[in-house]
């Protein structure tokens, strides 16, 4: 049972956030397009009371009420953005847009902030300023970043920050926290390796950039387990290797795409020199050459300590003890809360267990509406707990 003084205002609510969720289910939008999304938002927190900034990374939302005398502010950020998948649950707001399909609870988490904003400018039982920040872009793994570029703390300074995401396979509307490394560092690197073109039956007469390209990649995998130590983590994935269309014919370039995770600055900084070296020198070894290009980068979560053990109370005070998992294990998948993170250490970020289902990014996924209230809860308490 929560211990809330919101649940029943927000359990009265449910419905039409459930519908809104549903709504916005129906009508996804791909990072920096989220322009209805956006619009709602902004009409919510606008009737609601809050001073609306937009335009920050072109669709960012900023919503914020003062209430009291209190200098003390408190940021809490829910993303927006869908992804471009085919959405297979068959559910009554199944996607309309074919290729796009909010398959990681984005549409939950932006309802779910909704119901805490209308929450707490219902009630007014706090003493400052709370932010609620809706980002966008969050799936490209930078729109966090671009709203920071864009002034997002010179413009509204956050004491401390919060962010939350759920989780399929946990139990719904438990808690799940840790201190430090949380979820891990993502780049995305592409190697463009160059050799000489020619006959597939006269190979000794060219330099096979589909073949060193193979070789690169089966070289990569020693780097973690020669290179990074046993008790840390790294993973080098390359998703993908393009290179020609004949059978008969030797490519003079290969295109390498990879995905690279790391729970540490240190390990990152080795992952992504080790990778330019290794790609260089095998490709020098069969006579061609090997191009790094960095196409983006995210830190990893790091979470911090005062932050981690306010937030994790507040969710067992809410929650109960039973309910709320500290020092649980860090997660290799990566999340671009760590750029406000990295901007202001000050903050934390968590799972909420959506129930058991699909993965998240599955084409039969789907947010758990039951969610909705404990997830709102949480951010009501935090800011309640905060700005007392």
């Amino acid at each position: 049972m929560m211990n809330s003084p919101h649940e029943t205002f927000l359990r009265e609510n449910h419905a039409f956030f459930t519908d809104l969720r549903h709504k916005i289910h129906q009508n996804p939008e791909l990072g920096f397009e989220e322009e209805q999304t956006s619009q709602m938002v902004a009409n919510l927190l606008q009737e609601w009371g809050y001073e609306v900034h937009r335009g920050l990374a072109k669709t960012g939302v900023v919503g914020s009420l003062k209430v009291g005398n209190s200098n003390k502010t408190i940021g809490l950020r829910a993303d927006m953005d869908a992804l471009p998948i085919v959405e297979t649950t068959g559910k009554a707001w199944q996607s309309q847009i074919k290729g796009k399909f909010h398959g990681c609870g984005h549409d939950g988490h932006t309802v779910s902030l909704l119901a805490a904003a209308q929450a707490l400018a219902h009630s007014k039982n706090f003493n400052g300023t709370v932010r609620v920040i809706f980002q966008p872009a969050e799936e490209l793994l930078y729109g966090g970043k671009v709203m920071l570029q864009d002034g997002l703390f010179e413009q509204f300074p956050c004491d401390v920050i919060f962010g939350l995401h759920n989780m399929p396979t946990l139990p719904a509307g438990e808690f799940y926290f840790r201190e430090g490394a949380f979820m891990a560092s993502c780049d995305t690197l592409h190697i463009h390796v160059h050799g000489k073109g020619g006959h597939g039956a006269m190979p000794e007469h060219t330099i096979d950039a589909t073949l060193i390209a193979c070789q690169i990649a089966v070289a990569l995998q020693t780097i973690v387990s020669r290179n990074v130590g046993a008790l840390q983590q790294g993973v080098i994935t390359v998703g993908a290797i393009q290179s020609g269309d004949a059978p008969n014919v030797i490519n003079d370039y290969a295109l390498m795409k990879l995905s690279v995770r790391s729970l540490s600055p240190e390990v990152r900084e080795l992952l992504l020199k080790r990778i330019g070296e290794v790609a260089e020198f095998q490709a020098k070894s069969f006579g061609a050459t090997a191009k790094v290009e960095h196409i983006n980068g995210c830190p990893a979560v790091m979470n911090g300590a005062a932050a981690t053990q306010f937030a994790t109370e507040v969710a067992q005070n809410l929650v109960g003890a039973d309910k709320v998992h500290t020092n649980c294990p860090p997660l290799m998948g990566s999340e671009d809360f760590a750029f406000m993170l990295e901007a202001n250490p000050n903050g934390c970020y968590c799972f909420i267990g959506n129930g058991d289902g699909n993965m998240v990014h599955h084409p039969n996924y789907d947010f758990n509406d039951e969610i909705i209230v404990p997830a709102a809860a949480y951010w009501c308490a935090l800011v309640e707990d905060y700005l007392r």
